[in-house]
Formats: C-alpha cells, structure tokens, sequence
C-alpha cells in the first residue's frame, strides 16, 4: 500500500501545464477510482490505506479533503514530484489507465457516476466506505462487467 497522498500526487502530476481541470471533487473521485480498480485487479488488495467515506458529493478521503480544501472549487496546481521511484511497475500502469480513461469525465460527471454505485449507496451518510464493499462492486462491475 501506498498514502492516499502518493495517488493524489500521481494524478496532479498527469495534468499538462495550463490544461489542468482536477479541482478537489475530481481528485477524491479519481482516487475512489483508483483504490477500487487496483482492489478488483489485486484480490482486495487496498491501493491505499486511508478510508473513504460517504459525502453528500461522493467518496471522499478526509484527510485528502483537508489538504485540498483551501482551493475550494479551484483547479489544484499541477505536482512535478509524482513519486513514481516509489510505486511498482504494475501500480503506476493501474494508475495511468484509472486516469485515461476516467479523468477524462469532469468532477460533475465523476460525483455523479458515484452516486450510482452500490458502494456509495449501501453507505449511511458520513459513514466508512467498507472496502469489501469496494472490491466486489468494481470486480463485478468494472473489471468483469
């Protein structure tokens, strides 16, 4: 496993100069992303330790939440220092296609899709994200869906 932070980072270092669009919604979305598809491909394996939890605009890592939140709606700066060095070979190919193919779609579109998924709905308000939970709807419906 890897910090939550290490993710973030990886994803802010993606975006090209002046064509960044990943404000703090889309990177907590991106990292939801990230921790089930690595889960579905890794045998639940979490990406990262940290929790999700059930906001009203979808998963959201708290403690990512807070380091970004000062941004409020705005794009957060493009990171040079991805961590890659630290990542396995297998790690940083998941993390690029979560962000090929999802990145693509705006914070909006991301919220959005979460609010659709078993993890976000089976979660009362505020609460954990249970990871079993994770790793069985994207096995199911990401990976073999």
């Amino acid at each position: 496993m890897i910090p939550v932070f290490n993710v973030a980072n990886f994803f802010l270092s993606m975006e090209k100069e002046g064509d960044s669009d990943i404000t703090n919604l889309k990177l907590q979305k991106l990292c939801y992303y990230a921790q089930g598809v690595f889960m579905a491909l890794n045998n639940g394996e979490p990406l990262f330790e940290e929790e999700l939890l059930r906001w009203e605009h979808g998963p959201v890592c708290e403690e990512l939440y807070h380091e970004y939140k000062s941004n409020g709606a705005n794009v957060i700066p493009q990171v040079c220092d991805n961590n890659v060095d630290d990542m396995p070979e297998e790690m940083i190919e998941i993390l690029d296609d979560v962000y090929s193919y999802f990145g693509q779609f705006s914070a909006w579109k991301l919220r959005n899709m979460t609010h659709e998924e078993a993890p976000w709905l089976n979660t009362g308000d505020s609460q954990i994200i249970d990871k079993n939970e994770i790793f069985t709807y994207f096995k199911n419906h990401v990976i073999d869906g």
